[in-house]
């Protein structure tokens, strides 16, 4: 299929991101939910920082520190039995995790969709129990005139899904923990469906299964239940390890169309495409046998977290789905691809 990548691509690197916490560098910029607000685009970027690593011999990793009201660091010797300093993301530790950076939510804005100005501040930056290691890849659901923001809120407690809402993301409000842990890649509806709120969603289970995409529904999108299986994982295939709901549905005339992520046994992430119902949501109306999108570009190949492309937010306009997207857990890029190429991968 066509899929049409920027030229500008990566659109946003962390390079062109100044630290917020002194002395810390930008990592990553990417997993951006996205809004058009007025005559411009808005990306509330997952900006990710970590301290200076200049001692080989420790690993440092950051979190919000409650007592102090501000960020510290663990200072961790490497070789200490039971830790587990493999992964460039994270140490594995005899009680549980550790990131080796830190996440928040930081606004960019553009007039063209592609060169974008970034605020000095965040929009959302870690201040409570359940944000003590970082806020990551939210989602923007637009409903009447209020904007709402869920987020994955990281800390020793598990990784809970949170809400915010706005008018006009200068004052956001954060209304509290929506999903316990460890769900995550809630993609709210951007209306009701008779009279009820919906949401897809992704829990995790430590001893069955696979993470697949669930729904659930809601009177007032702060209590969540009737919780409901929409479909898996399939073994063999690109999204044979595990999947997720991305952007925010979008509604057709044939159904309501979810681009979604997958990976393989190698931990490779592509984009996918399914059509669920539009009265009944939790059935699956047609699903992609191929994804729409896999890594390719050097900049998705290569980078914090290689062979990964992973959005967190699209714009349906001109009959164009503009997906913005993550690269690599390390930048943000831009795609457009036709709808009428999605619904003929789709088989409809």
């Amino acid at each position: 299929m066509a899929v049409y990548r920027s030229d500008r691509n990566p659109i946003i690197k962390p390079s062109d991101i100044p630290p917020y916490i002194k002395d810390y560098e930008v990592i990553g910029v990417f997993n951006a939910g996205v809004m058009r607000y007025g005559d411009e685009i808005l990306l509330l970027l997952r900006v990710a920082e970590r301290p200076p690593q200049d001692d080989p011999r420790y690993c440092l990793t950051p979190f919000y520190n409650l007592q102090k009201d501000a960020v510290d660091v663990n200072r961790l010797e490497k070789g200490l039995p039971g830790y587990d300093f493999s992964d460039a993301r994270g140490v594995g530790t005899p009680t549980g995790s550790l990131l080796t950076s830190i996440s928040y939510l930081r606004i960019a804005r553009s007039k063209d969709g592609i060169h974008f100005t970034i605020d000095d501040r965040p929009a959302l930056f870690p201040e409570n129990q359940y944000e003590i290691y970082g806020i990551e890849d939210c989602r923007i659901t637009r409903i009447d005139d209020t904007y709402y923001i869920n987020y994955s809120a990281v800390s020793n407690l598990g990784i809970t899904t949170c809400l915010a809402s706005t008018k006009d993301f200068v004052s956001i409000h954060r209304e509290g923990v929506i999903f316990q842990p460890d769900s995550k890649n809630i993609t709210i509806f951007p209306q009701k469906i008779h009279g009820k709120y919906y949401a897809l969603h992704r829990p995790s289970s430590s001893s069955f299964g696979k993470p697949s995409i669930w729904l659930a529904e809601s009177p007032d999108l702060l209590c969540w239940g009737n919780h409901r299986i929409v479909m898996g994982c399939r073994e063999g295939m690109w999204d044979e390890a595990r999947i997720g709901a991305s952007c925010v549905p979008i509604k057709l005339d044939q159904g309501w169309l979810e681009i979604y992520h997958g990976s393989d046994h190698q931990n490779r992430y592509c984009l996918g495409a399914v059509l669920l119902d539009t009265d009944q949501p939790w059935r699956v109306v047609a699903r992609c046998e191929q994804p729409i999108m896999k890594p390719e570009a050097d900049y998705e190949v290569e980078g914090f977290f290689g062979n990964v492309i992973f959005s967190c937010g699209a714009l349906y306009e001109e009959d164009k789905v503009k997906i913005y997207y993550g690269a690599a857990d390390t930048s943000m890029c831009y795609v457009e691809i036709k709808l009428e190429e999605i619904i003929e991968r789709l088989g409809i």
